[in-house]
């Protein structure tokens, strides 16, 4: 008996893989895109493709027939430089985000300068502020230099430790207690590299933010996708089309074509972002929101310091009422549970309405506000320190429904359980008094400009904010991600004050799910660390 073969001739069973570079975002957007359109191969939709024909594909498929995935396909990197930490925090608050900022931990922030608000025709907010932001850098640079000579004093270099490892621990160590002091408006600078599509959903949301430094970036990020982007190599290509240009006559074609192949400008995504505008859907159903919570949320008692650093919520409630709650929480300054247990004795028409006012301004193209990612198993309802919960923030696997800045919530002490490094540190280095009051003096200016007659009043009050202030959010996850922040920013080398965090929410998961909680390589947070671990 014969066998035959059923193979055809023209069968390929070697997977082919190569990266690309070279080709500008948007037209690799387009070759890529062209794989559900085309049978070519990539280096064959390269070669023919041109950077008006992705501009024509893009106008079609991705703003008249909404096909945002296309955007996915192209990837850009921004350098953002000299913006607040108040403007930082709302620039990375993005799901799908991947970037790197300055760190207030290892750098020393004291000459970095600070934004400084318009306040318009009131004549005595600017020296408020302007006082008060002296007042905290003076402090935080005298705190810093106080600590560092006590944690010399604390933990001897041992002979095994290179000095300048050493003083670079222990300096990273004093920074950790003097962030605290460090206020919104301090300068700051990150890179970020996000898909086009990411990058018009944060153009749009900075463009809807009420803060005028934060809708400005959002402009100066939307101008950048579209203008000449800045050619690392561009020196030397000029350079070398200079020596081209410079040989004998013969050579007048070859600087031509090499000036047109190494000098040419790319302009990122300038189809990608040009529609990008202040979102209606955005700015609408905030003020509605704020509106809503004000009145329903009367009840309750005022916003304050009392509430505890981590709250688990357990899940009672039906996913109408999870919906209805979060979007109040998103406008408030209340304890998720608390405002869980309110939304929950409302009538269900009531409960609808509420959610109907999340959606009811949503355009053709709006995705929903993030209130409405519900249903994930584990809800931590967290109020710690600003500079804390910006490590926190970075944790973009789980929702985060994060509240406005304010100094109702109070503001924090750098205190720890693991060896001293908190509150007895800076009395011992003689700083305690002078850090309360350095933070109480800010607090008390926050109110005294957020009252003044300038349009932005409230909003460029919030830069005087130290680190050391309060913020409240609501992050909810699955267990994997509770596993991974718990054993990720626990560990020894963490920051004292996400470390304390991390434990808390270690506690609430073995209190609730004792079994779950055994796989969980949690460090006790109050254990004795070694201080020149890092």
């Amino acid at each position: 008996m014969s066998s035959k073969s059923f193979a055809s001739p023209d069968v390929r069973n070697q997977t082919e893989v190569f990266a690309v570079h070279g080709a500008d975002p948007e037209v690799l957007a387009f070759a890529m895109a062209k794989y559900s359109r085309s049978a070519l191969s990539m280096r064959e939709s390269l070669r023919e493709i041109n950077t008006q024909r992705a501009e024509q594909f893009l106008n079609t498929f991705y703003f008249q027939y909404g096909h945002r995935s296309i955007a996915d396909l192209a990837h850009i990197a921004f350098a953002v430089e000299r913006l607040s930490l108040l403007a930082a925090i709302v620039l990375v608050d993005e799901p799908r985000w991947d970037g790197q900022e300055r760190s207030t931990r290892y750098q020393n922030f004291r000459q970095s300068g600070w934004y400084l608000p318009d306040f318009g025709g009131d004549n005595e907010s600017p020296q408020l502020y302007l006082d008060a932001i002296q007042g905290l850098f003076a402090t935080y640079e005298r705190t810093s230099t106080a600590v560092l000579e006590v944690l010399r004093r604390r933990a001897p270099r041992p002979e095994s430790l290179r000095p300048e490892s050493y003083e670079r621990t222990l300096r990273a160590r004093a920074f950790d207690v003097a962030r605290y002091l460090l206020p919104l408006a301090t300068n700051t600078s990150l890179g970020q590299i996000v898909s086009a599509r990411t990058l018009e959903t944060q153009v749009t949301r900075l463009l809807s933010h009420p803060a005028a430094e934060i809708r400005e970036l959002g402009a100066r990020l939307r101008d950048a996708a579209s203008a000449p982007a800045w050619n690392v190599n561009g020196s030397a290509a000029d350079a070398f089309v200079e020596k081209l240009a410079a040989r004998e006559a013969s050579a007048d074609g070859l600087a031509a074509e090499a000036a047109r192949l190494l000098t040419r400008e790319v302009r990122t995504a300038p189809t990608l972002v040009k529609y990008a505008q202040p979102n209606p859907y955005l700015m609408e159903t905030r003020v509605a929101l704020e509106q809503a919570a004000a009145e329903l949320l009367k009840p309750l008692p005022a916003a304050g310091a009392e509430a505890p650093l981590v709250d688990l919520v357990e899940r009672t409630e039906s996913l109408e009422v999870e919906l209805a709650a979060t979007l109040l929480y998103s406008a408030s300054h209340h304890p998720y549970r608390a405002i869980r247990e309110l939304a929950s004795g409302l009538p269900a028409a009531q409960v609808a309405e509420i959610i109907e006012l999340g959606v009811k301004r949503r355009g053709k193209h709006d995705e929903v506000l993030r209130a409405f990612h519900a249903g994930a198993a584990l809800r931590f309802d967290i109020l710690m320190d600003i500079g804390g919960f910006r490590d926190m923030h970075r944790h973009r696997r789980c929702t985060q429904i994060i509240q406005d800045f304010t100094a109702q919530h109070g503001y924090a002490s750098p205190e720890s359980g693991d060896l001293g490094v908190g509150v007895d540190i800076l009395a011992e280095a003689g700083a305690l008094d002078e850090y309360r009051s350095a933070v109480e003096s800010a607090h008390q200016a926050v109110t005294r400009i957020a009252s003044g007659t300038a349009p932005e009043a409230a909003q460029s009050a919030l830069y005087l904010l130290p680190l050391a202030t309060r913020i409240r959010g609501l992050f909810k996850m699955d267990f994997a991600e509770a596993q991974y922040i718990v054993e990720l920013r626990s560990a020894p080398a963490g920051h004292f004050s996400y470390r304390k965090v991390a434990w808390a929410m270690f506690v609430a998961l073995q209190r609730r799910h004792p079994e779950l909680a055994r796989h969980i390589r949690a460090t006790d947070f109050d254990q004795p660390i070694d201080l020149l671990q890092r």
